[in-house]
This record gives C-alpha cells, structure tokens and sequence, in this order.
C-alpha cells in the first residue's frame, strides 16, 4: 500500500455522518417503512447495519438488511481473478415495490454502483433505487452520483481511499494514502 497521508475521519466524524445519512434517507422517504437496505459486500454490510440500528433508533422502525456480492456483475471480472469465487447475495425479502439503498463505503469510478444495480435488477423490480456512500472521491468514469454521501474527499487517482470498519479492521476511520 503507499504511504499514510492523513487521517480524513475518526470514529466520531464516521459516526455523525452515518447518524446524518441515516436522517436524510428517513427525510427523502417519508420514514422508513418502504425502504430497504443492500450493503455492498465488504464494507458497504457493516455500515448498512449502522444505518439500520441509527433509523431503528430514530424512528422505532426494523429495516430490512440485506448483503450483495457484485462480483459476478463487474466488467473487470477478468482483471480480479482468473477463477472467482461467487458468493450469492443474502436478501431474504423480496425487494419488489420497495425503494432499496445501496450502501458503500467509497464512490469512486461508479462501476461498483453500476455493478450493485445490475444484480438488484436480477432479484426484483425495486420501485426505486438510492445510493448511499461514505466517501465520494470523484473521478467517476459512469454518470453515477451518491444520494446520500458522508463528505466529498476529493483526491488524485494516484492517492487512495481506506475505510476503516470494524469487523474487518480493529478501529472506525477514513484515512489517505498516497
């Protein structure tokens, strides 16, 4: 990995700007009760589930989680391995009819995005589909935009982006590394 920048949120800049994403999903849908949410497997799952127990929280109301496994659906499957491992999607409910936010970790080229929308489309017909991200660091390659995005980080495409979050990682951060 290159060489540590800078740390661009600690544990409670991440925690304020899932509790803020999770107050503009219930604004912008009238609550929560037609709303699901997918995060992006890795880190995309835990913040999904943050987001789930600030709306439980907020509003007294379950949200239905669910897990995506975009790998199949990339363009550079190629490039990631010659023989990749396809690990289903874990949604247990039918996503028909309800509005789904995706949930990410970092919004960079849009490929993920475009990739998660693709295998939304192959479990149902949802009544809409939102995106909620982190981190947005630009240099987007489709034309794909965050709905809900914790802070805009604008970065070189020589620097890179590193979500800290536990259960994968010991700490919650945002570092910079370049």
């Amino acid at each position: 990995m290159s060489e540590y920048k800078a740390t661009i949120m600690d544990d409670m800049a991440v925690t304020r700007a899932l509790k803020r994403i999770s107050h503009e999903i219930l604004e912008r849908n009238n609550g929560g009760n037609d709303i699901c949410l997918i995060g992006i497997k890795r880190r995309g799952v835990p913040m999904s589930q943050r987001i789930a127990e600030n709306i439980k929280n907020i509003e007294n109301t379950d949200v239905l989680c669910g897990i995506l496994d975009i790998t199949f659906y990339r363009d550079d499957l190629s490039i990631i391995s010659p023989d990749p491992v396809i690990k289903p999607a874990s949604v247990p409910f039918d996503i028909t009819g309800k509005t789904v936010i995706l949930v990410d970790d970092v919004l960079y080229t849009g490929r993920t995005a475009r990739a998660a929308m693709d295998a939304i489309m192959s479990l149902g017909r949802p009544a809409a589909i939102e995106l909620a991200v982190l981190i947005d660091r630009g240099h987007r390659e489709l034309p794909i935009r965050g709905d809900f995005v914790g802070k805009n980080v604008p970065t070189s495409k020589s620097e890179h982006i590193s979500v800290k979050m536990p259960p994968y990682d010991e700490f919650l951060a945002v570092e910079l590394y370049g």
